[in-house]
Order: structure tokens, then sequence, then C-alpha cells
């Protein structure tokens, strides 16, 4: 058998693997609820057959494109299977033993349950919340440690493959620039976290200048731990607020995003993405990925709506009805799309040169 297929199934058992292995525990967490906490398991319905199927349908599809993008050489093969699977492996446990104080978030409806030397005058009210029911909200080292495993978990084994679907987008952006030398091509990561999607990005960008930005200085020490792995140069990481970048205007040629719109009330929202539109330079590309919304899936709609029944997400219902391709528009972006890929989509916009 060729190398080339084996890798692809490499590939594909590891995916699947995922899948099941997120299924398996998603299973087994709601039953071990409802022996332990029946009083907190939300008022969701099953999900159907016919549902089930789509899901499963749609995961193959993004897989596939994940396949083919790295086989076109949008990003190395090798960039399929890197995880942290020792430190996974490592904090796996801490999930199960941190499912009573979940529930009892669930149980008080406590969803500021914040560590106590935090200093809440230097955060947004909108933060300071227990996102997911998540142990300390994105405000320590122990919600750092679990999230990426958990985000695994809730798209069994999908996260990268959603998390890639910017960097075909970003490329294409950034060919405007083909004529600079990359070292002076600047992409900023909005809302990094524990820099995941920095290191997709590096992988297929390894000369340009990266940037990452957060609120948490939690989750940028943990993008440093991951991304100073590599022998490329580390990318510079700086704790601050996407509602007030620290940058001067036009001078970056990308801007990327993942996973932040859905977690800020509609204000924030419309703040981050101006922001973001005074940072570009003209002819560069913003690239967005967040949530399906119910406008791309109508077949997914009960399984949207009720997310944020299971999950504290308190702007989730405002972000799914809110028209984000009229918002950039508005903003002044054009040549605006968006594309969705199991339960993400991807925005792309560019900043026109006339402005």
């Amino acid at each position: 058998m060729p190398v080339q297929a084996i890798t692809k199934l490499a590939y594909q058992t590891l995916q699947q693997g995922k899948g099941i292995a997120g299924l398996f525990h998603k299973e087994l967490s709601t039953k071990l609820m409802s022996l332990m906490a029946p009083d907190v398991i939300p008022n969701t319905s099953p999900i159907s057959p016919q549902l089930f199927k789509k899901l499963r349908l749609s995961i193959e599809k993004l897989e596939q494109i994940d396949w083919k993008d790295a086989e076109d050489g949008l990003y190395p093969k090798r960039q399929l299977f890197e995880a942290p699977w020792i430190k996974w492996a490592k904090y796996y446990p801490l999930i199960w033993l941190d499912l009573p104080s979940t529930w009892g978030r669930r149980r008080k409806r406590s969803t500021r349950e914040i560590p106590k030397q935090i200093d809440p005058e230097i955060y947004p009210d909108y933060y300071l919340q227990n996102f997911h029911h998540q142990t300390d909200g994105y405000l320590s080292d122990y919600s750092a440690n679990l999230y990426d495993l958990q985000v695994e978990i809730l798209f069994n084994g999908t996260a990268d493959a959603m998390r890639r679907r910017i960097i075909a987008p970003l490329k294409r952006g950034l060919k405007r620039f083909s004529t600079r030398n990359s070292s002076n091509i600047r992409v900023l990561d909005i809302a990094t976290g524990t820099g995941r999607t920095l290191k997709q990005i590096r992988a297929a960008l390894p000369k340009v200048e990266l940037i990452g930005l957060d609120l948490s200085n939690a989750y940028l020490k943990q993008a440093s731990k991951s991304l100073s792995a590599k022998n490329n140069e580390l990318p510079q990481l700086i704790r601050g607020n996407a509602e007030d970048l620290p940058f001067a205007k036009d001078t970056m040629q990308g801007v990327t995003c993942v996973f932040l719109l859905h977690e800020l009330p509609q204000k924030a929202r419309e703040n981050v993405l101006k922001n973001c539109w005074e940072v570009i330079e003209p002819g560069g590309v913003l690239v967005l990925a967040d949530s399906i919304q119910l406008s791309d899936s109508p077949d997914f709609e009960k399984i949207l709506k009720d997310f944020p029944k299971v999950f504290h997400e308190p702007y989730y219902i405002d972000y799914i009805n809110q028209d984000i391709n009229a918002l950039l528009e508005k903003i002044g972006f054009s040549g605006v799309t968006s594309e969705s890929y199991f339960m993400t989509k991807v925005w792309t916009a560019h900043k026109p040169i006339d402005n």
C-alpha cells in the first residue's frame, strides 16, 4: 500500500477513534449525572437517528476537506496528527473529578465563581463568568490545562479540523502581499487562548510574523508553553482586550479570530469587528470562525437551541440569530463570504484598498 494511502488511513482511523471517545465520554458522563445529580439535567430532547446520521455525514465531509487541504499543501500532513496526547492523558481524570463542581454551579445557577485573586477591574464584566460552567471561567491555570481537551470532547475530536478551515482563506487573502518579504507580513490572532490556532497558522505560514492576543494570562501561559516547543520563532503574545486593540491603524495584513464571537454580547461583538477593521491594512484579510448559525443549518436547529441549555452561554442565542455578513459589510469590509463545516462557520472579509 502506498505511503499516502497509509497516511490517509491513519488519519481516518485517528478521527474515528477520537469521535468514538468523545461520544463515549458524553454518554457516560450523562449517565453519571442522572445517577448523582438528576436535578441538574438540562431540559433537552434526545437526538434522533436521522439527525445523528446528518451529523455523522457532516463530520465525514469536514474530514475529507481537512485531508484534501493537507494533501494540497495548505498545511503539513503532520499537522493532522499533532496533539498533546501525554498532557491530555494526564489531565483527563481531572475532567471527571471536576464534574461535581460543574453540577453544583448548575444547581445554584451560579455563573460568577471567579478566582478570588482576580482583579475584576481589569476585565470587561461579560468576561467574568463561568462559560460552559467550567471552574474558574477562563481565569486560572487549572481551566487552561483542561480547555483544549474539553473542546476536543465536545466536538468529538474535530476541533482542530474546524480550526484549520481558516488557513485556506487566510493564505488566499495574504497573496495580495506576495511581493513583500514574508517576515514583513503580520497576522494577529484575536482571543488566541491556549494557542492552538496560532500553532496551526505557524505550520502553514512559517515565515510570517504572528501575534496572539487574549484577556487571560493563564491561557497565554499555556500558549507560550505550546508554541515554544517548536524551533520556529515564538509568536508575540499580548494580554489585551479585542475591544481596544493595542496596535496602530493599518498595521496587520491578516487578522483571525476563532470561537470568540458567540461569547460576546452584541455590542462587544460589534466593537471587536470594528477594531479588526481599524488595524487591518487596506487590502488585508479578516478570517473568522465560530459556531454555525440558524440560517446556515436549519437541520441542526435543535442542537443549536439546546446548546446554551447544557452549557452556560449567555450570548449564544443572540449570536446565532445575528447577520454577521451584514455587520461586516456595514463596518466597511468587502467581498464578505461564509461557509459552514460541521459545527463551525467561517467568514472571510477584505478591507478595500480605496479606504
